[in-house]
């Protein structure tokens, strides 16, 4: 693709990255056969191409609109179509520097504005986060069933095993699965037990970063990442092998600290270091024996596996968590259309609710197409909102084992 970026951006850091992807892209259109919402809507400029388009335009110094806005949100930023373009366009990166320069033109409706600024306040602070939702659960018995449904039955925290083992894993709490689903990181924790390592939550480290770098509030999001970094520095000099992530939502996001905090000379080496150590937990246990795991796993049940957009096509890691679960003997129903996003999407299934609601029709459907006794997912913010409409049980993958 030819391009003209204008005089303001073409030599700065961010201007000669988006001319760099924007000329890798020779218009096919392969990308609209996997998009969600070009699936949904039909509308070119709600396709990866479209918007790559909407994106160059502005890039070249044409004053963005309202429309322009509208179709940056409606995308999903769920890659499919990074994983289908044959000439390698990096679309989610070139999403997230358009969605920004956007953002700082166009002024949002007031109440557009009050509801992102709110789940920005909430959702990636634990402390505000955790009683807010239970105050939601202490009510649940008393709210109409559609409320209902998107209020999950508290949990119980459960006891970690004692750290014992030379071997030692950092893993991220993260700021919502610990109030939502507290038994994800303690199910790693007791599977790496068994397998000879000790699973370690690092005292200040919260938030990936992820809900607020999404939402255009760039400089918020890395904070988060600078405080994770130091809560895990100590922690990484004294030896620990990996940092795990039983959250692909946050696993693609920390993977990516080295290219956010590149031009931060405190921070970019530290940075990278952090990057290369992190590993979605299904790459963990792909490397370990898992012969200590068969002899107390129930195989019985059939499990349909939905494989979050972050895992398949943020980290490439599309059945890595299959071979896992079938290399303990589980058996995996088929799932049609496995590439599309099921809507949730970090903030996406509350502002783009009405999109987000047929995608996640259109993937129990599928998910539930070969009757499985329960669905398992490897992204906290897909087993929510999964869980909202599934006829069974929706649960984190390593709570099977």
């Amino acid at each position: 693709m030819q391009t003209a970026i204008a005089d303001s951006l073409r030599n700065t850091p961010v201007g000669r990255e988006a001319d760099r992807i924007l000329r890798t892209c020779v218009h096919c259109g392969f990308c609209n056969a996997t998009c969600p919402t070009y699936q949904l809507l039909g509308d070119e400029l709600d396709g990866p191409r479209g918007r790559i388009y909407l994106m160059k335009q502005v890039l070249e110094g044409q004053a963005p609109s309202s429309k322009t806005l509208l179709h940056l949100d409606r995308c999903l930023t769920c890659r499919a179509c990074e994983t289908t373009c044959p000439s390698g366009v990096r679309y989610g990166a070139l999403l997230e520097i358009g969605r920004d320069m956007v953002e700082r033109q166009v002024r949002r409706p007031l109440w557009d504005r009050f509801m992102r600024r709110a789940l920005l306040a909430v959702i990636p602070h634990r402390e505000r986060f955790t009683p807010l939702l239970r105050i939601g659960q202490w009510m649940r018995p008393l709210l109409p069933p559609a409320i209902k449904r998107s209020v999950p039955v508290h949990q119980a925290a459960p006891a970690w095993p004692v750290s014992r083992h030379k071997r030692r894993m950092l893993v991220l709490e993260g700021c919502a699965q610990p109030a939502l689903a507290p038994n994800i990181n303690a199910a790693a924790a007791r599977v790496l037990d068994r397998l000879g390592v000790s699973l370690i939550a690092a005292a200040g480290a919260g938030c990936c970063g992820a809900a607020s770098h999404h939402t255009s509030a760039t400089e918020e999001g890395l904070a988060f990442a600078r405080r994770n970094i130091e809560a895990w520095w100590p922690h990484i000099e004294a030896g620990c092998e990996a940092i795990v992530m039983t959250a692909s939502g946050c696993g693609v996001h920390v993977k990516d600290y080295g290219h956010l905090l590149a031009g931060d000379p405190a921070y970019a080496t530290r940075a990278r270091r952090v990057a290369a150590l992190t590993k979605d937990l299904g790459e963990i246990l792909a490397g370990e024996e898992l012969g200590a795991l068969k002899s107390v796993v129930d195989t019985s049940l059939k499990v349909a596996f939905h494989s979050p957009c972050t895992l398949q096509h943020g980290q490439k890691l599309n059945g890595v968590v299959e071979k896992v679960l079938r290399g303990v003997g589980f058996t995996l129903t088929a799932v049609p259309d496995a590439h599309l996003c099921c809507g949730s999407a970090g903030t996406y299934s509350i502002l783009q609710k009405s999109l987000s609601q047929q995608l996640l029709m259109r993937k129990l459907d599928a998910l539930q197409s070969s009757r499985p006794d329960v669905i398992a997912t490897a992204n906290i913010g897909c087993l929510a909102h999964l869980a909202t409409g599934a006829s069974v049980p929706v649960r984190h993958w390593v709570e099977l084992l």
